[in-house]
């Protein structure tokens, strides 16, 4: 569940997450659990481009998350 904007103004704009937006990990990167348990809420954007979750230690990368169907 995470999008990424196409066809924006560029620069600072552009960008695959935001606070509050829900995640959910790939299912390889956590196996033999169900989407519900996968799924998180975006606490902070870094500048890196990295994420800091609710519920989950560390800074997460966008290649860890599930994209929209």
């Amino acid at each position: 569940m995470k999008t990424k904007q196409h066809g924006s103004s560029g620069g600072q704009g552009d960008v695959w997450a935001r606070p509050g937006m829900a995640v959910i990990f790939r299912a390889e990167l956590m196996p033999g659990r169900e989407t519900e348990e996968r799924t998180f809420r975006i606490k902070e954007l870094l500048p890196s481009g990295r994420v800091l979750l609710d519920g989950a230690t560390g800074e997460h990368a966008e290649k860890e998350f599930e994209s929209i169907q």
